[in-house]
């Protein structure tokens, strides 16, 4: 093997440039291995290849040269690739309705109906970005206020008023306390975590909740049961908690119990309160649904409480650990951008129907 000083510099830069692909690199050193006297063991042993590969990429230096180290032979396919209109007609399948009563189309559905492989049905639904199998649910808000009562809520949210508190009051009802019928089992390497499928029912209570937008702190209660007189019980924990110099502005959404004529009366005797209500069917807007959901991933839904007492306990601490390193709510959102989408979303309503 011929290895010229020319050769030797280029097969060095490459095995010295930290871009190079790997396989590059390796044919590289093989060269410079069998320039440097190397035997076939040695050169084994170094580049981490068989016997047949160094001899393959030898030879290859031999005939082409260094240019023929950086290149790939190509070879013909197995098979022919899917004649076009075979490729349009899965993905107009499947945008379109399926079969009989079905509700979607499957994998093996449009194989049969198309008279292609299932493998090459799956290929044609990622080469489209198609997944039938998947729906995202959504709800728009047909409230005609809708963009007055955003701007309203966004606007406390991003410039509360001065001498104020704004807080996001609502509650999490039928909250239940699940007993697993047998104990599940750790993780550990190779295997998740495991919990019986099964449960035993001992109870609810209900979590009224006032998250503060400024800080991010947490007034919650536990109540039995989510009418209003536990809502008026829970407005005057939070008369107390607030210092009486300070304007309340408390959002809410627009269930019942929020607009009972009792809690209208007692509103009426606290003039420093002032309930800003969320368009219907957007609950997203109000913050404390975030609160919610991080208490339902970390504290209950694989929680096990064997009492209703127990699962009261658990909140009380998730609430506790909450005030105890509080984040400031921050609104992100523009809502230019979420009015443009719910105009978009009732036009393409409009023009389906």
């Amino acid at each position: 093997m011929n290895v010229t000083r020319a050769d030797r510099r280029r097969l060095e830069a490459i095995v010295a440039d930290r871009s190079a692909p790997q396989k590059h690199v390796w044919r590289a050193n093989i060269i410079l291995a069998t320039a440097d006297g190397c035997g076939t063991v040695e050169i084994m042993r170094r580049s981490g290849k068989s016997k047949p590969v160094v001899w393959t990429w030898q030879a290859r230096f031999m005939a082409e040269g260094v240019a023929g180290l950086m290149r790939d032979k190509t070879r013909k396919p197995g098979k022919p690739p899917l004649p076009p209109d075979t490729v349009r007609r899965v993905v107009d399948l499947a945008l379109g309705p399926p079969p009989g009563e079905a509700t979607h189309w499957t994998g093996r559905m449009l194989a049969k109906a198309a008279g292609v492989s299932l493998r090459s049905v799956q290929r044609i639904l990622e080469a489209h970005r198609l997944a039938p199998h998947r729906i995202r649910t959504f709800k728009l808000s047909n409230d005609p206020n809708f963009a007055e009562k955003l701007k309203d809520v966004v606007g406390l949210y991003v410039d509360p008023p001065a001498h104020a508190v704004v807080l996001s009051v609502d509650e999490k009802s039928q909250i239940q306390a699940l007993d697993r019928t047998q104990p599940g089992l750790p993780m550990k390497p190779g295997r998740a975590g495991t919990m019986t499928h099964d449960y035993k029912r001992h109870g609810t209570t209900t979590l009224f909740a006032a998250l503060n937008v400024l800080d991010g702190s947490v007034i919650g209660r536990n109540m039995k049961r989510h009418r209003h007189q536990e809502f008026l019980r829970f407005l005057n924990t939070i008369e107390v908690q607030v210092p009486k110099r300070k304007a309340i502005h408390a959002i809410v959404d627009n269930y019942a119990t929020h607009k009972h004529p009792k809690v209208r009366q007692w509103l009426a005797r606290h003039p420093r309160w002032t309930f800003h209500f969320t368009p219907t069917s957007a609950s997203w807007l109000n913050a404390v649904e975030g609160f919610f959901a991080k208490l339902t991933r970390r504290r209950l839904k694989r929680g096990v409480f064997r009492s209703v007492d127990d699962l009261k306990a658990a909140i009380d601490r998730f609430v506790a650990e909450t005030n105890a390193d509080p984040k400031p709510f921050v609104w992100t959102a523009n809502p230019k951008r979420i009015l443009a989408a719910v105009k978009r979303g009732k036009e393409k309503l409009e023009s389906i129907h």
